[in-house]
């Protein structure tokens, strides 16, 4: 039986490393599991180091933010946006701003460029990935 009661739980007991009660953890966590079909099929193709032998993470909490997708080596964020975005571009803003003051990369693609124009999608983050990376990897990077 698991002693869940000491001061710094274990991820076994539901704590530890990124668990706990942090509510942007909970909300990080909840659209993971509503994930819209745009994320879904980018995630299949950046998930798992299919994409160029990196690692990416998804609804990735970085200060107070939560960003759909980034690859913490090099320090790349990407950014799905749906129709919502259209009417909140000054929160948007200062997001990346944030973000880039933090020495992330933030590139950003409508939902239906994921969806209609995956490879299109792809070969810009790996482009970008290329720039980013002091000595890139041989690898083709295209996901497939």
């Amino acid at each position: 039986m698991t002693n869940c009661k000491r001061k710094l739980p274990s991820p076994a007991c539901g704590g530890g490393a990124g668990g706990g009660g942090n509510l942007q953890v909970a909300r990080a966590r909840s659209l993971r599991s509503n994930a819209t079909d745009a994320e879904q099929k980018l995630w299949y193709h950046l998930r798992a180091h299919r994409f160029m032998g990196l690692k990416f993470k998804r609804q990735k909490p970085i200060g107070h933010y939560i960003v759909d997708f980034a690859c913490m080596n090099p320090k790349l964020i990407i950014k799905l946006d749906g129709d919502q975005h259209l009417d909140q571009g000054n929160y948007d803003h200062r997001r990346d701003s944030w973000l880039r003051d933090q020495g992330f990369e933030v590139l950003r693609f409508w939902n239906n460029q994921a969806l209609s124009e995956t490879s299109a999608v792809l070969e810009m983050i790996r482009q970008r990935v290329l720039a980013l990376s002091p000595n890139p990897s041989p690898a083709s990077g295209k996901g497939e």
